[in-house]
C-alpha cells in the first residue's frame, strides 16, 4: 500500500466514523422530524405559500413572458407582432451570437477553472500551513483580504481598472511601462489585450469566493489526519491530494457549478470595462441580449438570446448535479 493510498484510507475511515456518530445522533425513523398535528403536515404548506407566490411573480411569469416574446417582433411600443420562428432562425445564423458564446468559454476559464484551482491551493495553504504555524487569526485575515474584491461594487472596480489600463500616458500601467522605454498600449482597444485584461479582472474578483468556501469546508477536517500523514512521511502535496481534495469534494462541485453559472451569465464587468469591444471581441450572451433589448430595441430577438442562455444554464446545472451524484454513489459503494 502506497503512502498516498494509506493516507486516503485514513481520511475515509475518519469520515465514516464521523458520519456514524452523526447517524447515531439523528432522530429515530419512527419519530417524525416535523411535529405532527391532528391535521397532519397540511398546515405547514401555508408557510411555503409566500415563497411560491414570490417564485411565481418574480421567476415563472417573467420567464413565460420572455419565451412568448421569442415568437414576436416587438419594439416595446406597439402590440407584439407574431413572426413564428424567425428570431430562432436568425439566432443560428448570427455570427455575433456564436462569438458571444465562444467568449463564454474564456469567461469560464477566468471565473471557474483558474479561481477554483487557485482557491483550492490558497485555502489549503492558509489552513494547513499558515493557520498551523501562525494561528487562525492570521489565516482569517488573509482570507478576508482575498474576499475583499467580492464585496466591491462592480462600477468601482471598473473605474479603477479603467484608470489603470487607460490607452494614453495617463494610464498607470502605461506609465510603468514607460519607465522601461515601452510605448503606450491601447489595452482595451485591441485584441487579445482587451480579452486578457477582462479575464485578469475576473480572476481577481472571483478568487475570494472559492477561498472562503473551501476554508469553511476545511474546518470539518480532523487535524489529526494531517498529523498522522506527516508521521507517515507525507509531504504537503500528498496531504493535499489524499486528505484535502478527498474530504471537501462536495464543496468543489458546488463552487464549480455556481461559478460556471456566473460565468455564463456574466454582465457587469463586461458592461463597465469593455462594453463588448473592440468590435464585439469581448461580447458575451447576457450583454448581447442587453444590447438587443435596450439599444437596438429588438426585444423579441433579445428575449430569444436570453431564453437560449437560460436553457444552457439549466442543462449545465443538470449535468453537474448528475456527475456529483454519480461520484458520491461510487464513494458510498467503495469504488
Amino acid at each position: 500500500m502506497t503512502l498516498t493510498t494509506h493516507t486516503a484510507h485514513t481520511a475515509r475511515t475518519s469520515a465514516s466514523r464521523t458520519s456514524a456518530r452523526r447517524t447515531r445522533r439523528t432522530t429515530p425513523p419512527e419519530q417524525p422530524a416535523i411535529p405532527q398535528g391532528k391535521g397532519g403536515t397540511g398546515g405547514y404548506w401555508l408557510y411555503l405559500l409566500p415563497g411560491f407566490v414570490l417564485l411565481l411573480i418574480i421567476v415563472l411569469i417573467p420567464l413565460g413572458w420572455n419565451v412568448y416574446l421569442t415568437f414576436q417582433k416587438w419594439r416595446g411600443v406597439r402590440a407584439p407582432e407574431f413572426i413564428g420562428l424567425e428570431n430562432w432562425q436568425k439566432l443560428f445564423t448570427d455570427d455575433a451570437f456564436w462569438t458571444s458564446f465562444t467568449n463564454s468559454v474564456w469567461m469560464i476559464l477566468a471565473m471557474v477553472v483558474v479561481p477554483t484551482i487557485l482557491g483550492l491551493l490558497v485555502a489549503a495553504l492558509l489552513f494547513d500551513v499558515i493557520g498551523r504555524k501562525f494561528g487562525g487569526k492570521v489565516g482569517s485575515f488573509l482570507r478576508a483580504t482575498y474576499y475583499l474584491p467580492q464585496i466591491l461594487p462592480v462600477v468601482v472596480a471598473g473605474i479603477v481598472i479603467g484608470w489603470i489600463v487607460r490607452p494614453d500616458s495617463d494610464g498607470a500601467l502605461n506609465q510603468m511601462l514607460g519607465w522601461f522605454g515601452i510605448p503606450d498600449v491601447d489595452w482595451l482597444g485591441r485584441m487579445p489585450s482587451a480579452l486578457i485584461v477582462l479575464m485578469v479582472v475576473m480572476v481577481w474578483v472571483q478568487l475570494g469566493y472559492p477561498v472562503v468556501i473551501f476554508m469553511a469546508a476545511l474546518q470539518r477536517v480532523d487535524p489529526e489526519l494531517y498529523e498522522a500523514a506527516e508521521l507517515d512521511g507525507a509531504n504537503w502535496i500528498q496531504r493535499f491530494r489524499a486528505i484535502t481534495v478527498s474530504i471537501i469534494r462536495p464543496e468543489i462541485f458546488v463552487v464549480t457549478l455556481t461559478c460556471t453559472i456566473a460565468a455564463l451569465k456574466v454582465f457587469g464587468p463586461v458592461y463597465v470595462i469593455t462594453r463588448g469591444g473592440p468590435a464585439g471581441a469581448t461580447l458575451v450572451p447576457s450583454y448581447y441580449a442587453y444590447q438587443e433589448f435596450f439599444t437596438k430595441r429588438n426585444i423579441g430577438y433579445g428575449a430569444t438570446i436570453a431564453t437560449v442562455l437560460t436553457i444552457v444554464v439549466v442543462i449545465v446545472s443538470i449535468i453537474f448535479i448528475r456527475v456529483q451524484n454519480s461520484v458520491e454513489q461510487k464513494e458510498r459503494a467503495g469504488l
